[in-house]
């Protein structure tokens, strides 16, 4: 299964496995599953690490490239998944996880999040 991981999943693997449900770490760690992270989701973290955000410490460079040395996958963002968060019902405002959404959606992934208002899209999500 293609697994499209949340921002705060990401950190959480990467930092902090404690906060992550028993079934988000065997999501993680079942080998036929292939684990992505998105550009925008670094994005964010650079973005909020920026304004100060005690949640959002990280050096993102640095995670970026632990990501990579562990197997993650990382996702670029197209114009493609841009002009997918368009098609996608209003549930949910911010502009993180709308793209995060669509590029789950163009890509046939799953996104696997803790956000309660992310999981009202069911269909292309999966709670961790």
């Amino acid at each position: 299964m293609k697994l499209l991981l949340d921002t705060h999943i990401v950190l959480w693997a990467a930092g902090q496995p404690e906060k992550l449900s028993e079934s988000a770490r065997t999501l993680l760690t079942t080998p036929e599953n292939i684990l992505f992270f998105s550009a925008a989701s670094i994005w964010e973290i650079v973005i909020k690490r920026g304004l100060g955000r005690d949640d959002f410490k990280v050096d993102p460079s640095r995670l970026r490239k632990m990501l990579i040395v562990h197997g993650y996958t990382e996702l670029s963002i197209t114009a493609e998944h841009a002009l997918a968060v368009e098609t996608l019902p209003l549930l949910h405002k911010d502009p993180f996880d709308r793209l995060l959404l669509a590029q789950a959606r163009t890509e046939g992934m799953l996104l696997l999040t803790v956000d309660a208002s992310v999981l009202q899209y069911q269909e292309f999500v999966l709670a961790a």
